[in-house]
């Protein structure tokens, strides 16, 4: 198994963009600089600020000085729902000058008045609201308490009594607020955001210091928690001593903006981005040959060679990579040199796993579902291995190369060819699919078969797959398919549905969002309950693809099922409360609490312990 995080390790020569990066921070010299990593989800943006950072390292230990960066990393999408991104930012930058004060012994008084004026601003919400409140001398949030609580008084909401009680509260409030700041150093907010920022940038100069602010994962979140996190950042761009990394989809950014600020223009959203981001950067996009060296180090990394060799095979692998542009390349053949050149041997199954690779690198590079993305490619491997592993447990004797090509079509191929080829599979008396062999036999010869409109694809796949060894058409591929039953159950005559119950399924499982339309609504009024259990069988395997459970799309089929029958919310409920206690996010609670049958789950979960504190306290927050 191959884990999801970011890694130091670099298998797709990334480095040489890294230290671009890297050297754009150190030839600033201290002047403010802000840049865009961008690339789409799984291309490796995270891996990429890892290594960024790495290379920061490294120059401090050749030019054998002190620390001259310090690292904060922040990830927004962790607060999303819980916290406020921009005081959070706030807060955590604070808290790592604190840190480091403290450990050189320098600057400590500079950086204890930074942190004062953070506190006061996140308490006093200031950061959100900026209103004449400080002008007056009220601390933000309690001018707005005020005016709500005389409201309520005055239409006889509340009695004297509450009201002398609330007054006294903002009081005391108030005097807790100002032991931070004397009131005397609040002016407004301009000149106490200005302060802030004289404060932080003393504090930088004072410790000898730049700080390096990686941020990752922008682009998961909400369009709110996206803009709160780039006000916060914009607190402090373009002052001295200062350098933010910003992992994100340009494209998911710009999307958030446009979101937030209703009706913009999409040249002001254009303008609002780059007044953010200096030096834009996009990860470089995956061909053939990136792919067959991820893959080759995919393997080797899984492999029993000792580490030493295993960097030593990264490092050529990757010193390869960068001359790929002179016609050299990476492949099998090169690896197989390798272990002459660098002295290691490869075993029998690491020498097949090469050659795997080696074969699926052009498909998994042209493939729509894939197209190279690095962790698409991870999650494949990973399904792969689990695969493998229930046959052997279960003394099913599948051939991996036959289980791979299968697994290949499952998730690049045209999902009605997949169930069409399913169905023939279970059809027949001896599980093959005879009706491959003339496509294959053409394919073999060189020739171009005459496709049925349902196997078409546009993007060449299918003839691309049909080519890949080993033929299927004489394989008997029921083993390989009941091994695969976590995406699709094995489907017999039984099964079948009328055209209007398939045309259902078919919306709720490649387009979930048409699951609340008036079509769909319509649509299950002439699908019998019988039917629609066939349909949450379909429903619930996809939902088993999913690994994180806040609100995936096949979310709104759930749901939109779980109303139609009690039985049927009854599966759902009993699928949610199987499901690992880790996969379970908070942003998932928000969307089942109002539902019928949600109510004892979501009691059950907040008394759990293994179920995380967010997802507990998200519970906590809807009063269940």
């Amino acid at each position: 198994m191959w884990s999801d995080n970011e890694t130091e390790k670099d298998f797709l020569n990334f480095s040489g963009t890294a230290k671009t990066v890297a050297e754009m921070i150190l030839q600033a010299y201290g002047k403010p600089v802000s840049i865009g990593v961008s690339g789409q989800w799984g291309v490796g943006k995270s891996s990429m600020i890892k290594l960024v950072q790495s290379e920061l390292k490294q120059v401090e230990i050749a030019k054998s000085k002190d620390k001259q960066f310090i690292f904060v990393e922040f990830n927004a999408w962790l607060y999303q729902g819980f916290d406020d991104a921009r005081a959070a930012l706030l807060e955590v930058i604070a808290s790592t000058l604190a840190d480091e004060a403290k450990k050189r012994e320098k600057g400590v008084d500079k950086v204890k008045d930074f942190l004062k004026r953070v506190k006061w601003l996140r308490v006093a919400n200031a950061v959100a609201e900026t209103t004449g409140a400080l002008a007056l001398g009220i601390p933000p949030g309690i001018f707005s308490s005020v005016t709500g609580v005389l409201e309520k008084l005055k239409d006889g909401e509340i009695s004297k009594d509450e009201f002398d009680d609330t007054k006294a509260s903002i009081v005391s409030l108030k005097n807790q607020l100002t032991s931070f700041i004397s009131p005397e150093e609040v002016n407004s907010p301009p000149k106490e955001i200005q302060a802030l920022r004289n404060s932080f940038e003393s504090a930088l100069e004072e410790l000898g210091i730049t700080l390096v602010v990686f941020v990752d994962d922008l682009d998961r979140c909400l369009p709110k928690t996206t803009i709160s996190t780039l006000e916060a950042i914009r607190l402090f761009l373009f002052l001295k001593n200062t350098a933010f990394v910003i992992a994100a989809d340009d494209k998911m950014i710009k999307h958030a903006v446009k979101i937030h600020f209703e009706g913009l223009e999409e040249e002001l959203v254009t303008n609002y981005f780059d007044k953010l981001i200096q030096i834009p950067i996009r990860v470089p996009g995956l061909g053939t040959q990136e792919v067959k060296a991820y893959l080759f180090m995919l393997f080797i990394e899984n492999s029993g060679l000792e580490e030493h060799d295993k960097e030593a095979i990264r490092s050529k692998v990757c010193e390869q990579l960068t001359q790929t542009w002179q016609g050299k390349r990476v492949d099998k053949l090169f690896m197989t040199n390798l272990q002459s050149d660098l002295n290691v041997k490869f075993n029998s199954e690491l020498v097949g796993r090469i050659d795997t690779a080696d074969r699926l690198a052009k498909i998994m590079t042209t493939s729509n579902s894939i197209k190279g993305n690095p962790r698409l490619i991870k999650r494949f491997l990973n399904a792969l291995s689990i695969r493998m592993a229930i046959s052997k447990s279960q003394g099913v004797d599948v051939d991996e190369a036959v289980l791979i090509k299968l697994l290949l079509f499952e998730r690049c191929g045209s999902t009605n060819a997949y169930d069409d080829l399913r169905v023939k599979i279970t059809e027949s008396e001896n599980g093959k699919p005879d009706f491959l062999k003339e496509w294959e036999d053409l394919v073999e010869d060189g020739k171009t078969p005459s496709l049925s409109e349902l196997w078409e694809s546009k993007d060449g796949f299918t003839l691309d797959w049909l080519s890949l060894p080993p033929r299927l058409s004489d394989t008997d591929l029921r083993g390989a398919l009941y091994v695969s039953r976590e995406y699709a159950p094995m489907i017999y005559s039984d099964d079948k549905l009328t055209p209007e119950a398939q045309e259902l399924l078919s919306a709720l499982t490649e387009n979930p969002d048409m699951a609340l339309s008036k079509a769909v609504g319509g649509m299950k009024k002439s699908v019998s309950l019988t039917e629609m259990n066939v349909i949450m069988d379909k429903v619930l395997q996809k939902a088993r693809q999913v690994e994180e459970w806040g609100t995936p799309n096949i979310l709104e089929s759930c749901i939109f099922l779980s109303r139609i029958d009690q039985s049927l919310a009854e599966r759902f409920k009993a699928f949610l409360d199987g499901l690992p206690s880790g996969s379970i996010k908070a942003g998932l609670i928000p969307k089942i609490t109002d539902e019928i049958w949600a109510a004892s789950l979501l009691a059950k979960w907040k008394q759990n312990t293994a179920y995380s504190s967010p997802v507990r306290k998200a519970i906590s927050l809807k009063g269940t």
